[in-house]
């Protein structure tokens, strides 16, 4: 009977402590899985990844408590850790792409390299930032496809994006003939720059002479606008050279061949 209730003392006070500890431990994840939550929240993070987080660091605070009672109950708990690193190895390399995509998800919510909303190029496609998930960013195109990215691609490549300064400039070509008068040809091009209510006095347009071609004088026209204004000041500032340039006789030079015949001294 005394060896039995020995026994018995021993072991339900192990379990006891087994017990205190799970509970414990419990409240213990839990406090700190809202900790962090809360810091996450304060640092504007966004909500997907609060919620990731903070689940992560719970549910890995409580294999953590799990192992310790069972450390307490006498359990050898070696064998269970190797298991669990195993099983984290394998899982691990099995979804080797899907935590690359996770990893670089959260780099771009965290150093925010575009938000919504704003025009970027990524992976070689260019569109509005419509999504913005832990594993993938969608874009809709300027012909209103979605595009799908996986985020290891957006963060392993060259980040364009258009929408993150107030002001772009247009950068735009115009050839004239080489018998075209080339003072008239800048004067034109300035009063139909600074037509356009649009473009921004500050910084001042830039026009001038950049090359002489096979074929064609070049000039430069870079007007600054305000990023909302871009594609409006493109093809508006285009469409009014050609008019003007047709109203004022300054002809725009094609590409042409000229190709010239010999014909053969006829022999005696």
């Amino acid at each position: 009977m005394e060896t039995a209730g020995n026994f018995i003392l021993y072991y339900g006070f192990k379990i006891l402590m087994a017990v205190v500890i799970l509970i414990a431990g419990k409240y213990l994840a839990k406090w700190l899985s809202q900790t962090v939550g809360s810091l996450l929240k304060k640092r504007e993070m966004d909500e997907a990844i609060q919620h990731f987080v903070a689940a992560l660091v719970y549910y890995a605070l409580l294999v953590f408590v799990g192992i310790a009672a069972l450390g307490q109950l006498g359990i050898h708990t070696a064998s269970f850790v190797a298991v669990i690193g195993a099983a984290g190895l394998a899982v691990g390399l099995a979804l080797q792409g899907s935590l690359s995509n996770f990893a670089a998800g959260v780099l771009i919510l965290i150093f925010k390299p575009f938000q919504l909303g704003d025009f970027v190029e990524v992976a070689g496609v260019a569109g509005v930032v419509s999504k913005i998930l832990v594993f993938t960013t969608e874009l809709n195109t300027g012909d209103n496809k979605r595009v799908i990215i996986p985020n290891g691609q957006v963060m392993g490549g060259t980040i364009t994006n258009f929408s993150a300064n107030d002001t772009r400039r247009v950068d735009l070509i115009f050839g004239i003939s080489y018998g075209d008068d080339i003072d008239k040809a800048k004067r034109l091009l300035e009063e139909v720059v600074n037509a356009d209510e649009r473009v921004l006095k500050d910084p001042a347009p830039t026009i001038a002479v950049v090359e002489l071609a096979d074929s064609s004088v070049n000039f430069v026209v870079r007007p600054w606008v305000n990023k909302a204004d871009y594609w409006g000041v493109y093809f508006g500032v285009t469409e009014s050279v050609k008019k003007r340039f047709d109203q004022e006789g300054v002809s725009i030079p094609f590409p042409q061949t000229d190709v010239h015949l010999y014909q053969a001294a006829e022999n005696g």
